[in-house]
């Protein structure tokens, strides 16, 4: 018998697989994206220190409704302007096992047209 394993047991073996290859540094952080049901999140990673430089969600930003691709946009738009004051101009997108489309698409669109080179 054959054990079924969640979506999210599935998202994380996904995930490792694209980490091997892909890591941030001092220069070109890593631009993370979790999404839950509800909300979704973001932070900018060097992972040569394991140090979170800048974060953003849309609990942080307070939105009524936060796992929406309108609130993607929002919190894309967030980050990439906390990037840039931080002196960010480039990261490395990571997407986190999640498919590039709908919410974790918007996101990066939104840091994109935000000025954060991705």
């Amino acid at each position: 018998m054959i054990k079924k394993e969640s979506k999210n047991a599935l998202r994380e073996i996904r995930h490792k697989r694209v980490r091997k290859n892909l890591s941030g540094t001092k220069e070109v952080p890593r631009l993370n994206v979790f999404r839950s049901n509800s909300e979704i999140y973001a932070q900018v990673i060097d992972d040569t220190v394991g140090k979170t430089l800048v974060s953003s969600s849309s609990r942080s930003l307070k939105l009524q409704n936060g796992g929406n691709v309108e609130a993607a946009k929002l919190v894309g738009k967030d980050i990439a302007e906390k990037c840039l004051k931080a002196k960010i101009k480039k990261v490395v997108f990571d997407r986190g096992g999640y498919l590039y489309h709908g919410r974790v698409s918007a996101l990066a669109d939104a840091a994109r047209e935000a000025g954060l080179e991705i």
